[in-house]
């Protein structure tokens, strides 16, 4: 109830008392907002380089300086300029003329080479397992090769492409004010693409639009017709054949069977001959890293890795000498998404749902004027070849979240084991199955890196500022946003939005107007009050797009809380805090008792990182931002001194990623080393602040760990995961914090206890169930979990 507009907003003034909140959101929000000024002027960073541990001669090529004042363009902004007539009667036909100029490659003989080639050859000639042989037997499984093939992909028409084009084109310019892409970004894979290696993008997946707004970017731009990978899932069969006339690829369902089944061994030869063809054609690929939105699971997609494991393996034999891999991403102000009565994430999306989620999405930005702003990334494309040969030296021992944490929780040891956390929750399906342990290991560590640089590339929206600062109830949201756009710019982040200050804070709150009430107190200023209930959840789920951007001195904070939690009380005053030397050595090992604990599909770690080396960024992140502040003590070189440090000279031969804890401690002294909080006025708050953006899947973890004594085990592990959830809405509604209330928090939590042996997953004839482990079938070794999540939470 305290959030309150700093600086006086210009609203008309209406008569009457009761259309008094109609008409502040009526007045001012049809501002048509632009995204090319950014606050900080020229520094704006240009995000979305390469790895330069993996791929230092990508990092190098396809970039340049002179590709960061480019600028950004409106994809759908089409005029008459971008055709090549001119005239009245132009302007009013320039969308259709653009459809019709847009160059489409010609993809003649396609089914037939594929048919031809020798994986298929072999199969129909009986020499590969689950052959046909000569005869009658060859002429059904040939049937049966192209009606795999007809599941797979069609031949893109051209005619239906410009059609949906200019159909799509008007569709994007009514849902959305622009479309906003980087030019130097668009360079780069302009120049990648000039090498004459396959394109392969690999996406985040924030809304079931991004299949078609992708490749609408894409050909708009003058890459030709993407082939989209589609879940077959998630679409009815009179949708996939017209997506697959657009150019979308599906995975037959019997690639998914074992591995020793005649129809899986067909269908899987056909899925790498149909790759194979594509990549030498040298059509552009489009793969989603992440799951569909609505689906309750892993954040990796297993299709993803499926389709990305078929290019390695292309690679790898030789077909194609090399790839060239782009991470992208897209993000939104509001993710457009359909009500529940016309699409259910668990419900294919048919043509006739598919028509009534336009209209509805149409109808509701033509009656409330809530057209939000997009922008797509394009980071730099570097080689799959060149990350394959340099990133298998880097894998070492990893040891389960189990053998890790769970000693520690029990108050067994006190040391923290020198290895990684292996922790994999995407399965592996049937074509990823096919490949070695290695080959299939080299897959989804590349995933989860690509998904690390797509989300590191990503810009910050106005509206999760927004939702951030009126969930941590903020007093002056002008100043706020100004604040935090300029830390989320300094830390390397993009963001999504430019403009008057002013404005960009109408726009934003318009935008959340559903989640938000507008209160008028005196002398015109406003209260932003957030509304209780869904409204709150909603707004968590916004936030948690800020989380990349601090979520190193998030980890950090929470790991200083969990240091402080048993020397002073949390309530204490922060000078009293300040008084506490926290050594270098405690401070390592809270920092990576949380990065255990935390998923690997929040903290998206490159592979390529150790966790020591990222303890090492944390503690870095926090004396930067002045939470921490090195105490010198009697006798010791100061931090600062850099002068007489040497390194030994057992460092001299190592590599960047080879440097360990130990290594450090011979020229960097860290047992000596201490620290303070530090005493700014800012510091506080900043803390709190930082605490609370991992506050809300903290909290569901310790919720979880109260619940293991009330919940009913054992159980099926969605009967549980529903079980929680309810625990978690109920202890909503009681203590009025519904951030929690996500049931993919309730999933991250069961899996992460699932992981550290707290249940354990059991066969029985209805299937597979989750029991309650022995280690924690005691009270007493429940509340020891339940503490141990608890200190890391800043109430």
């Amino acid at each position: 109830m305290d959030t309150m507009l700093e600086a006086r907003l210009q609203t008309q003034q209406r008569s009457t008392h009761n259309g008094q909140e109609a008409s502040l959101w009526s007045s001012g929000f049809r501002m048509k907002l632009e995204a090319v000024t950014p606050f900080l002027g020229k520094y704006r960073p240009f995000v979305g380089r390469c790895c330069q541990t993996c791929t230092p001669k990508s990092w190098e090529s396809l970039f340049h300086r002179s590709i960061m004042d480019l600028g950004f363009c409106n994809v759908i902004l089409v005029k008459e300029e971008n055709t090549r007539f001119r005239g009245w009667l132009v302007r009013r036909l320039c969308y259709f003329l653009w459809s019709l100029e847009q160059h489409i490659p010609p993809c003649r003989d396609a089914p037939q080479k594929i048919v031809e080639s020798t994986g298929v050859q072999d199969v129909l000639s009986g020499r590969a397992p689950g052959g046909a042989g000569e005869g009658q037997m060859s002429n059904l499984v040939k049937k049966e090769v192209q009606r795999i093939l007809g599941h797979i992909q069609a031949p893109p028409r051209p005619f239906l492409l410009r059609l949906f084009s200019w159909a799509l084109l008007r569709f994007l310019n009514c849902l959305f004010l622009n479309v906003q892409l980087h030019k130097g970004q668009m360079k780069m894979v302009h120049e990648a693409a000039q090498a004459g290696l396959p394109l392969v993008l690999l996406s985040t997946h924030k809304s079931l639009l991004d299949g078609i707004l992708l490749p609408f970017v894409l050909f708009s731009q003058g890459l030709g017709v993407l082939r989209v990978v589609w879940d077959p899932r998630t679409c009815s069969p009179a949708l996939r054949a017209l997506l697959r006339n657009l150019g979308g690829l599906f995975l037959p369902s019997e690639a998914n069977q074992s591995l020793d089944s005649s129809e899986g061994v067909l269908a899987r030869t056909v899925v790498h001959a149909a790759m194979e063809q594509l990549l030498v054609s040298g059509q552009p690929l489009l793969i989603f890293l992440e799951e569909a939105p609505g689906v309750q699971g892993p954040r990796l997609s297993a299709l993803g890795q499926a389709w990305l494991g078929l290019v390695v393996q292309a690679v790898q034999v030789g077909i194609v000498p090399d790839a060239m891999l782009v991470p992208v991403a897209v993000t939104y102000d509001l993710v457009p998404d359909a009500p529940r009565d016309v699409h259910h994430a668990s419900a294919p999306l048919g043509l006739w749902r598919a028509a009534l989620a336009i209209l509805w999405s149409l109808c509701s930005c033509w009656g409330c004027g809530r057209r939000v702003c997009v922008r797509v990334h394009l980071a730099q494309p570097f080689s799959l070849k060149e990350y394959t040969s340099n990133t298998r030296s880097c894998w070492g021992s990893r040891q389960t979240l189990e053998q890790l944490l769970q000693p520690i929780v029990l108050g067994q040891c006190t040391v923290v084991p020198d290895t990684e956390k292996e922790q994999e929750w995407t399965p592996v399906t049937g074509p990823l199955l096919s490949l070695k342990e290695e080959d299939q290991l080299l897959v989804r560590r590349l995933s989860r890196h690509i998904l690390s640089a797509s989300v590191a590339s990503s810009a910050v929206m106005s509206t999760a500022i927004m939702a951030t600062l009126l969930l941590f109830k903020h007093r002056k949201l002008l100043g706020e946003f100004s604040w935090l756009t300029e830390e989320a710019l300094l830390r390397g982040f993009d963001v999504g939005f430019s403009g008057q200050l002013r404005c960009l804070v109408q726009h934003t709150l318009s935008l959340l107007r559903v989640h938000v009430a507008l209160l008028r107190i005196h002398q015109g200023d406003l209260l932003v009050v957030p509304r209780p209930g869904p409204g709150l959840t909603h707004l968590a789920r916004l936030s948690a797009e800020l989380l990349p951007a601090f979520l190193s001195e998030a980890v950090g904070a929470c790991a200083v809380r969990g240091l402080l939690a048993g020397r002073v009380p949390p309530e204490g005053p922060w000078e009293l805090q300040g008084i506490e030397l926290l050594s270098q050595n405690e401070l390592y090992r809270q920092i990576l008792l949380l990065v255990h604990l935390l998923p690997q599909d929040l903290l998206l770690l490159q592979p390529c990182q150790s966790s020591y080396c990222y303890c090492q960024e944390v503690l870095d992140r926090l004396i930067q931002c002045g939470l921490l502040v090195a105490e010198e003590t009697p006798g010791s070189q100061p931090a600062c001194d850099t002068g007489r440090q040497r390194l030994s000279s057992k460092l001299l031969w190592k590599t960047s990623g080879d440097f360990t804890d130990s290594d450090s401690d011979d020229f960097m002294e860290a047992e000596g080393r201490y620290f303070r909080l530090g005493q700014q006025s800012r510091c506080p708050d900043f803390f709190l602040f930082l605490c609370r953006l991992l506050s809300p899947l903290l909290k569901a973890f310790a919720q979880a760990a109260t619940f293991l004594h009330q919940g009913q085990l054992p159980d099926t592990e969605s009967g549980y995961t529903e079980q929680l959830f309810q625990f978690l809405q109920a202890t909503a509604q009681e203590e009025g914090i519904f951030e929690c209330a996500d049931p993919n928090l309730a999933i991250s939590a069961i899996w992460t206890f699932r992981d550290l042996g707290v249940l354990q997953q059991m066969p029985s004839p209805e299937g597979p169930r989750l029991h309650l482990s022995p280690a924690f079938a005691s009270q007493d070794n429940q509340e020891k979990l339940e503490q141990f999540i608890w200190q890391f939470i800043c109430s």
